[in-house]
């Protein structure tokens, strides 16, 4: 059996050291190379995450435990509804809205003995940043049974509306490519006809 000598040590740590340092380097540079695009990515996967399970609520709005009707209030740029989000037999008044480029949701739940929500605190988590909508894209469009957009010029009338949409353009800088990425989903709500 034949030991390494000591210079054959020195050559293995220098080479072993040699190649750390490159792999290091290669992967410190992937990282500030494509940090634009991974931010991008992450900010749209959740996003679309956020707006999949919101809307997925909104099919399933239902009269709150107060007796209030499913849906509270509409606009461009905000929606308060009532659903049973976390299946406990309970009904929570969910508001998605947008502030300062920010889609938010938020959710309250009721106490009893009568139900109410007012007083309650609102549980509030992040949608989506980086949301680029105007007043010429509004986040919200909401539709009657026969399918015809409900005018947001005037105040929406709530026992109308059978279908949300929304659009949420995102884009974490506006001055550096790819373009604005536009996210879409749609709610027919289930438990209004």
């Amino acid at each position: 059996m034949k030991a390494f000598t000591l210079i054959e040590v020195i050559v293995l740590i220098a080479v072993t050291g040699l190649l750390g340092l490159t792999i290091n380097t290669l992967i410190v540079n992937f990282y500030r190379s494509n940090a634009y695009l991974i931010q991008e990515t992450s900010a749209i996967d959740s996003a679309h995450r956020g707006l999949r399970v919101s809307f997925e609520d909104l099919r399933e709005a239902s009269y709150g435990d107060d007796g209030s009707y499913p849906i509270k209030s509409a606009a461009t740029s905000t929606i308060t509804f009532f659903s049973d989000v976390d299946n406990d037999g309970s009904v929570e008044r969910i508001r998605l809205y947008l502030t300062n480029g920010t889609l938010y949701r938020g959710v309250t739940d009721s106490i009893s003995a009568p139900p109410s929500y007012t007083g309650q605190p609102e549980a509030t988590t992040t949608i989506a940043t980086y949301v680029r909508n105007s007043s010429t894209t509004p986040l919200f469009r909401y539709y009657d049974s026969d399918g015809s957009e409900l005018s947001t010029t005037t105040a929406i009338d709530i026992s109308q509306i059978a279908s949300v949409s929304t659009t949420v353009l995102v884009d974490i800088n506006p001055f550096r490519a790819p373009d604005i990425l536009t996210l879409t989903e749609t709610a027919t709500l289930r438990n209004l006809r």
